[in-house]
């Protein structure tokens, strides 16, 4: 699918947009490439983001285009160019960083949790701290236990950052340009297993917004499936097998974690009655601990069960194919939970 549309405002050069099909990856580097040309104080930052185009290749093209000053490799040291990155963002640069599996934020949990995340409140709001930090994580792609993990939820509990999870190719275009033009931090969460997933995508399009909360993805009247990232796909196919035995699931893509809107998932629920909520995460500490805790506050009258979260066992993911398939929620798993509430 591919439409032209040219957007032509005020003093600025035409746009053209268009509609395709492109991959998850593909839908990065757009909106990579797109904002680097918007603004020339834009940069990013990582390891081996250079001439090899990343480790995934989510920065393919651009040293080319905009050569090293712009497009740094960096030493294996997280904590120094996500510090240096606040730094930049301080002396009015926008910085990207690529952290090359979102495992690694634990190197740099300090420079995020207590100078990125604090700064522009420490300054009384004098300064802006427009910063974004990528990171890709995700099991299923045999990775072992060190470089599997999502990371979602790490900085749940941190005030001052907002945090996205894109699980399609079209929001990661819009969501990551968005984060992009934000005057404050934003952690992107980056799936790997998605990287080669299609869809349509607004190429060209310079009006974005941050989203506010959830989207429904699918409409249904008998039980509300939240998922993230991955899970998001999982949730669409198996809302498809309860179709074909008449049981409707609304499915709802969370993809804001930080602020954490809730109030559309507890209106889903108000019209299904039941919740099931799926995370590639362990279950302590996870997202869905708040969501659950937050629809029982606001809508306990209307639940006919107990709301059911579906995660990741409380132990590191195996390496083995086997055991790692086995243990990431499927959608046999989530279709069989739904059913088991009704």
């Amino acid at each position: 699918m591919r439409t032209n549309e040219k957007i032509i405002s005020a003093g600025v050069e035409p746009i053209e947009r268009v509609t395709q099909e492109i991959t998850y990856r593909e839908a990065i580097v757009a909106a990579l490439r797109e904002e680097m040309r918007r603004d020339p104080k834009t940069l990013i930052m990582g390891e081996d983001v250079g001439e090899s185009g990343g480790p995934f290749k989510t920065c393919h093209g651009l040293y080319e285009e905009f050569g090293a000053e712009r497009v740094r490799d960096t030493p294996i040291a997280e904590t120094g160019f996500v510090g240096a990155a606040l730094g930049l963002a301080l002396t009015g640069y926008r910085p990207i960083v690529e952290i090359m599996f979102a495992d690694f934020l634990g190197v740099c949990f300090d420079q995020i949790a207590n100078s990125i995340a604090k700064h522009r409140f420490m300054s009384g709001g004098r300064v802006k701290t427009p910063i974004v930090i990528r990171a890709l994580g995700g099991a299923g792609l045999r990775f072992g236990a060190q470089h599997s993990q999502t990371a979602e939820s790490w900085l749940l509990s941190v005030p001052g950052i907002k945090i996205i999870c894109p699980s399609d190719p079209e929001q990661a275009y819009l969501m990551l340009k968005a984060a992009i033009r934000d005057d404050n931090p934003v952690l992107v969460l980056e799936h790997k297993a998605l990287l080669s997933m299609k869809g349509p995508a607004p190429i060209g399009i310079d009006d974005v917004t941050m989203p506010s909360g959830p989207r429904v993805l699918r409409p249904g009247r008998h039980a509300t499936i939240v998922a993230s990232l991955a899970m998001v796909r999982k949730a669409l196919a198996a809302a498809e097998s309860l179709n074909a035995e008449g049981i409707e699931a609304e499915v709802i893509d969370i993809q804001v974690l930080r602020p954490l809107n809730v109030a559309p998932i507890s209106d889903s629920v108000r019209r299904t009655n039941i919740l099931v909520t799926v995370e590639e995460q362990a279950p302590t500490g996870g997202w869905s601990s708040d969501v659950v805790a937050d629809v029982v506050s606001q809508a306990f009258d209307y639940l006919d069960a107990p709301p059911a979260r579906i995660t990741l066992p409380d132990h590191p993911l195996p390496y083995s194919p086997h055991l790692e398939d086995a243990l990431i929620p499927s959608p046999e798993r989530i279709a069989a939970t739904v059913k088991s509430l009704l």
